[in-house]
């Protein structure tokens, strides 16, 4: 060592706070050593004495580990009585730990360094939660269910859908005045089961159709906000309340509401359809049109038409009509328009089995609850848009057909013939054997001449002679003008 310790006359004793008072610069004091050959000592600085406990490394070699620097009054420092205890500790773990206490100190700092981390961690998330929880109270108003309802209806309006103020009144009258703390609740705090009580409400009361239209509006409301998110064009007061979700996805249908069946669409309402079906992807664009075009057919009976049933060359589709008692289906033949056609190809491109009308390539017909589903997806498009006053389903379709087919004065019985229905009478079993299938293919062309009349490649001038036909006309007036 740099100089000796300074040892006292006599037996060898321990250090005392006198002896520290004077111990010269340089100078060196010790505790008798301990059996594991450690000792507390001390030396004489120019700032007063410091403490070190002196012991042997692993390999036997002397090393000394400061304490810290003496002070009669253990504030500033330690008091020998401290250093003795903390000499003492230390000595505890060599015995235990083993001679490296060096790199058992290094494990402690380290240790305590990344407690201090995660402790200022914790504290930090702790204090972003609470600053969470504060912006989302100071927010929650300004980003609530009624805001979202409120946009939503601002947004029909700017639009210039007539729905706009009957959706405003409805939301109003059935969720804002008897749920006002729900009406209050952020937005995206709200679960299904929230949504589900002004639903059930309605229900309850036995107003099925109104509960019908709170469930449409509120699913609408919340999908339009969800996609204003990411949307340059929409609103500024949807984007804004930055939803996140749509729980109104998962309301399910409310049963009985529309047991009177009474939805047809209008002539411009099925163009807007026909438009939109136009920027879906495939399959589902061409499953959708196909499903239109051909006079909205039962989706059962699509479903179930293979490569065998598709005749390209003449044009048709063959069915097969289950429906009610028969034990053997009425065939059903379905012309087939250009668009028609051009879709079963395109949803057979990738052909694996044999369905035309498919979601798989053919591996399997497309069932109900997917063609429901890429119809509803529409549906909600056009509430959102302004471009129909209520959503609709394929059974909708389906009578929207022949709605506006009646009202060009199409027949009944082409009607009947064209969508496979009303056929169970005497006579039509028994005696009427006419195909119908040129008046069912000017039917189908008159159809697409309402839905899509600017329609390039597709005798336009024609079609729109077809476009022109009269209300009333009878089945020869109808004949001769297509």
């Amino acid at each position: 060592m740099a100089s000796a310790i300074r040892r006292m006359p006599g037996e060898a004793r321990k250090i005392t706070p006198r002896d520290l008072v004077s111990l010269p610069v340089g100078k060196w004091l010790a505790d008798p050593a301990t059996v594991e050959a450690t000792a507390l000592e001390a030396r004489g600085t120019t700032a007063g004495a410091t403490f070190y406990l002196r012991f042997q490394d692993a390999e036997g070699k002397r090393q000394r580990h400061n304490l810290g620097r003496h002070d009669p009054e253990g504030v500033t420092g330690l008091t020998v009585a401290q250093a003795r205890d903390e000499a003492a500790r230390l000595t505890a773990r060599i015995r235990a730990e083993g001679r490296d206490l060096r790199a058992m100190l290094e494990a402690d700092a380290l240790r305590s360094r990344r407690e201090l981390e995660a402790e200022a961690a914790r504290v930090a998330a702790k204090k972003a939660r609470q600053q969470a929880e504060a912006d989302a109270a100071a927010a929650g108003e300004a980003r609530s269910l009624g805001k979202l309802c409120d946009a939503y209806a601002a947004a029909l309006e700017a639009r210039g859908a007539k729905s706009a103020d009957a959706v405003a009144l409805s939301l109003r009258r059935n969720l804002a005045e008897p749920f006002p703390v729900l009406w209050r609740t952020p937005a995206d705090a709200l679960t299904v089961e929230d949504l589900l009580q002004p639903v059930a409400r309605l229900v309850q009361a036995g107003k099925l159709r109104e509960a019908a239209k709170v469930r449409s509006y509120v699913q609408a409301a919340y999908s339009a906000g969800l996609r204003a998110r990411t949307d340059a064009t929409a609103p500024e007061a949807l984007r804004a309340l930055r939803i996140r979700s749509n729980p109104a996805r998962d309301l399910a249908t409310v049963r009985g509401a529309i047991r009177a069946r009474e939805r047809a669409l209008s002539a411009e309402e099925l163009r807007h359809y026909f438009t939109r079906l136009q920027a879906l992807a495939d399959p589902h664009r061409s499953l959708l049109l196909v499903h239109l075009l051909t006079g909205a057919q039962r989706v059962e009976q699509l479903a179930r038409a293979t490569v065998d049933d598709w005749d390209r060359r003449a044009g048709t589709l063959t069915l097969r009509d289950l429906k009610g008692r028969r034990a053997v289906p009425r065939v059903h033949v379905v012309p087939t328009l250009p668009p028609v056609a051009q879709a079963l190809a395109a949803m057979r491109r990738a052909a694996v089995g044999p369905f035309v009308w498919t979601l798989t390539g053919g591996k399997g017909g497309a069932d109900y609850s997917a063609a429901a589903d890429a119809c509803e997806r529409v549906a909600v498009a056009m509430l959102e848009a302004g471009e129909t006053s209520e959503r609709f389903t394929l059974g909708d379709l389906r009578r929207s057909v022949e709605t506006l087919l009646a009202g060009f004065g199409v027949p009944q019985e082409v009607r009947a013939q064209l969508q496979s229905h009303g056929l169970g009478g005497l006579q039509a079993r028994h005696y009427d054997r006419h195909s119908y299938a040129e008046e069912k293919t000017d039917a189908l062309r008159l159809l697409w001449a309402v839905c899509d009349p600017e329609a390039e490649g597709a005798d336009r001038a024609e079609r729109e002679r077809l476009a022109k036909l009269a209300a009333g006309s009878t089945v020869l007036q109808f004949r001769r003008s297509a």
